[in-house]
């Protein structure tokens, strides 16, 4: 208690020293973009600025030029940088930084651009520990992706060496542009830090030595720096970068020109984006923050009552009243070949038990999986699970037994649920949230010849309900708190496994290669070899961005 306190103290003395100094100290007053463009112009080694728009004025070849961009007036459609502060505010410290981010709106609205980035950058990183961040690795490459414009890329990646320049801090934008857009040299603003932890205030860049740094970073330590150098920069931003006064020509984007830019498409990321963490599904603008604080008062009340009624109330019941509160089901019923029973090879060594269940294969998207799929088939079916929370298991409407990552000992556990009933398994391990299919585990492929795949959707409107780090216990209802979202099933053609084939064994990962291909064609998602552990890795920023395998065919 006594920390929040000290917190909202500090931040209220912080905005009234700003705010004085805005309004009383002529240095801070914004100066206007043309005034810098006619002081750069002074130097005399320049030509006219010319509006990036005319793609004739860009040289053809650039593979031989250094170009230095301008992250926010260049890179990106929006002109805006608070919805990635609201992102850290939100991901990395909750609900109550992520409001007082949002109340301190209006007064962005009326200081400058360098002000109100020292007040975001205060909001959202004061006493937050440095080595416990990953915002910038795990949630902000994603939106930044979303926002990146293509026909900019086109031209950055004719270039040579690419250094982009930010006034958000480094730790915000530099897993993006160097593990996703491959971009050579990163210069953003650093964060000053005591004990470990973030005090909220940015370094100062250093003029005099701070040149001659990006200089070494830049490869160029001769004195034809200047003519290898060209920028691209916005109109309404800033020249004053010391990189900028070293560019032979700078090429101005018109904000008019951003708005006409296509975002870049998903098959044109240099790098795919296959893993992305955080709760927020949404674009956290000024106005949708707004909706998403007014919302969740009713959003805590309607997921409870969701959840009361897959619970309580039978399939046939639950199902048009889930539908009525924005829960979206779409079913493909699954082929009249799917539930009929292969008959056994001629050279099957062992005897089919005369009753035996059909093993569910479905790619895993959220921990729901099990249950829409319940509700698709209009019963209760057993689940098996890698790792779920004790208060999931609870409250789960279905049976779930969790798999011990032992070979043997899960296939014994598996053929004697088998022998009871129908079992759906998620041979993923773990969620992906992106157009992705992870490796499947081949354990399934030895348990049964009644394997029928099923090509799991969902889409969400506001919350993800799957987390790599956060509470997983509360993966489920964040997912039901969501206005309104939709899971899609498609049933497709039964796979015979190699229960009856043992001599087979070695074709196991054949089976599960098949399963995987089929649900990905259905789907339209990409097949990858990544793993569980490979998701975790990648979130944590242990490892660096996984490449995704080839394609089965």
């Amino acid at each position: 208690m006594s920390l929040n306190v000290s917190f909202f103290k500090s931040l209220f003395f912080y905005f009234f020293r700003i705010l004085f100094r805005q309004f009383t100290n002529p240095k801070f007053q914004h100066r206007s973009t043309v005034s810098n463009v006619h002081a750069t112009l002074t130097h005399g080694k320049y030509r006219k600025y010319p509006s990036l728009a005319h793609k004739s004025d860009v040289q053809d070849d650039l593979s031989t030029q250094t170009l230095v961009f301008d992250v926010e007036g260049a890179l990106l459609k929006s002109s805006s940088v608070f919805p990635y502060f609201m992102l850290v505010a939100f991901e990395a410290g909750g609900l109550i930084r992520a409001f007082v981010l949002l109340l301190s709106y209006p007064i962005l609205c009326l200081v400058n651009e360098e002000m109100g980035s020292k007040i975001m950058v205060m909001v959202c990183f004061f006493g937050m520990k440095k080595d416990n961040f990953r915002v910038g690795t795990a949630v902000l490459p994603k939106f930044f992706l979303e926002d990146v414009g293509f026909e900019i890329l086109q031209v950055l990646q004719r270039g040579g060496k690419r250094v982009g320049v930010s006034n958000m801090p480094q730790v915000m934008m530099d897993s993006f542009l160097r593990d996703y857009l491959e971009i050579e040299v990163v210069v953003g603003r650093d964060l000053k830090v005591l004990c470990g932890y973030f005090i909220g205030l940015m370094e100062e860049r250093k003029n005099d030595n701070k040149l001659g740094l990006e200089e070494m970073q830049l490869g160029h330590q001769n004195n034809n720096f200047c003519d290898d150098v060209i920028g691209i920069s916005s109109f309404n931003n800033s020249l004053d970068h010391k990189l900028f006064l070293q560019c032979k020509e700078i090429y101005l984007v018109r904000r008019s020109d951003k708005r006409s830019w296509q975002h870049l498409p998903r098959d044109k990321y240099p790098k795919p984006l296959v893993f992305h963490d955080g709760r927020l599904a949404l674009r956290p603008t000024p106005l949708a923050s707004l909706v998403l604080f007014m919302w969740l008062p009713f959003a805590f009340s309607l997921a409870v009552f969701r959840a009361f009624v897959a619970i309580i109330i039978p399939h046939d019941i639950s199902s048009p009243i889930l539908a009525f509160t924005g829960l979206r089901l779409t079913v493909t019923p699954p082929p009249k070949t799917s539930h009929s029973t292969p008959s056994p090879s001629p050279s099957s060594k062992t005897k089919m038990p005369r009753q035996r269940g059909l093993l569910y294969v479905c790619n895993h998207r959220t921990l729901l999986d099990p249950v829409y799929l319940g509700f698709a088939l209009k019963k209760n079916l057993t689940a098996v699970t890698y790792s779920l929370s004790r208060m999931s298991e609870i409250l789960a409407p279905n049976k779930t037994v969790r798999l011990t990552r032992d070979r043997d000992q899960d296939g014994k556990m598996m053929e004697r649920l088998l022998n009871q009933g129908d079992l759906v398994v998620c041979p993923e391990g773990t969620t992906c949230r992106e157009p992705y299919l992870l490796r499947f585990s081949p354990l399934f492929a030895d348990m049964s010849d009644n394997i029928v795949p099923v090509a799991v959707n969902t889409y969400v409107t506001m919350f993800y309900g799957t987390t790599a780090s956060g509470l997983k216990c509360l993966d489920p209802f964040i997912f039901l708190m969501n206005p309104s979202s939709s899971y899609t099933m498609e049933f497709l053609h039964a796979v015979s496994g190699l229960y009856t084939c043992p001599d087979g064994e070695n074709t196991r990962f054949g089976v599960a290669n098949h399963v995987q291909s089929e649900i990905g064609k259905a789907l339209g998602f990409e097949c990858t070899k990544l793993t569980r552990r490979d998701k975790y890795m990648i979130l944590a920023g242990t490892e660096g961005i996984a490449c995704t395998g080839n394609k089965k065919s």
